[in-house]
């Protein structure tokens, strides 16, 4: 009885922490385009700032969630992270020139990509200590990314994107004051973290191809991400009409989230994994030929059998080929290939793309990437049930 007492400050002040963490995800990912647009940036330089940060964060990715599984802790490692995200979005509101951007975006980008898979490893060993899924925390990154896709919107909508800034100082400021309530989980055992074991585990052949696909599907994903917010304004949407196209993709993954958590394990991964990246492929053909802002807000309800489907299965699947003392550095690379590295060649990329091919062959390209993506995962299936029956 003590222990399910116990357990519930760990989960709630957790649930609060993954809500507005993934509430600036919705502003950062989506509305901070809008604000370069708003400071006179081209298509192609707001894609150099939305891939430079990514390239950076490849370092930081690695560099903090290393120093978190050697030195077994998490929480200290959050408030220095959210404490930099602080300070230099404060630093970004008062710049207006793309060399000042460019620099304190890169700053930026270093304290807000770590963030993520670190609270995802928190989530992971919290619910493992208390015998919960690690979807049952999670959501509440999906309802926090909701909520605030569409206040967001009808904030800048009234206000102008000048206040973006603004809300991106305020929501570092109560997540910073969260983390300080956190409970410290440390991944992993006792014993000293090798970096000889991480390397073997990154030489098998399974690992590679899954992070391969993974790689490939990200470069789909972070293209329409990156730009979907440009491309409803293009077609004539309001800040309002963009917050409930993010609201929708948002809330549409939160059913099946739940239903992952409660009937996921019955199922393996790699078949739900091409799935995923079948219904990318669906989605993203469907964005290259549709011509009015209704329809982009429709095809975002796909967002629920595309990443709701993807994201749970694919921090399954690593839980499973990555042993407990790298749980939090198999979780940055996880970070790295599905964000960091897949939003540098797809922000640079699609920002050239939209500037000088126009939307349908931004999308139509983004779609060949899911579609690689889904022969890779598809031929990793067959080769698995070909050796089961074998």
């Amino acid at each position: 009885m003590k222990l399910s007492h116990t357990a519930r400050p760990d989960q709630n002040w957790l649930r609060a922490l993954m809500f507005t963490i993934f509430g600036s995800t919705a502003l950062v990912v989506s509305y901070f385009q809008l604000y370069f647009s708003h400071l006179g940036f081209s298509p192609a330089e707001i894609g150099y700032l939305y891939g430079i940060g990514p390239l950076i964060s490849v370092f930081s990715n690695m560099f903090w969630s290393m120093a978190s599984d050697k030195y077994k802790t998490v929480r200290k490692v959050m408030i220095l992270l959210l404490g930099g995200q602080l300070i230099t979005g404060v630093l970004l509101a008062n710049a207006s020139s793309f060399g000042e951007v460019f620099i304190l975006v890169t700053l930026f980008y270093f304290f807000y990509y770590p963030v993520y898979p670190l609270s995802d490893t928190m989530a992971i060993t919290t619910a493992s200590k208390y015998g919960r899924n690690f979807t049952s925390i999670r959501v509440f990154g999906s309802i926090g990314y909701a909520f605030f896709a569409l206040s967001i919107g009808y904030l800048l909508g009234s206000f102008g994107a000048e206040w973006t800034m603004g809300i991106c100082i305020s929501l570092a400021a109560v997540t910073l004051l969260i983390s300080f309530q956190l409970r410290d989980q440390p991944s992993g055992g006792g014993s000293k973290m090798e970096l000889s074991g991480l390397w073997a585990i990154l030489k098998r052949r399974e690992v590679l191809i899954f992070f391969g696909c993974v790689f490939l599907l990200a470069m789909g994903h972070r293209m329409n991400e990156a730009f979907l917010t440009i491309t409803l304004k293009d077609l004539g949407a309001s800040e309002g009409l963009i917050g409930w196209s993010l609201l929708i993709s948002s809330v549409s993954e939160i059913p099946i989230f739940l239903l992952l958590s409660k009937y996921g394990n019955k199922y393996k991964e790699l078949p739900l994994l091409t799935l995923a990246a079948l219904m990318y492929t669906i989605r993203l053909l469907f964005m290259s030929v549709s011509h009015t802002p209704a329809a982009v807000v429709l095809i975002q309800t796909m967002h629920s059998v595309t990443f709701g489907i993807f994201y749970v299965t694919a921090v399954r699947y690593i839980t499973r080929l990555v042993p407990d003392d790298f749980r939090a550095t198999g979780m940055a690379l996880f970070t790295i290939v599905w964000s960091s590295a897949s939003g540098l060649f797809s922000g640079t990329l699609g920002g050239l793309l939209l500037e000088h091919t126009g939307r349908q062959t931004f999308y139509l390209t983004a779609m060949a990437f899911a579609l690689a993506a889904l022969v890779g995962f598809g031929i990793q299936l067959l080769r698995t049930l070909t050796n089961r029956s074998s």
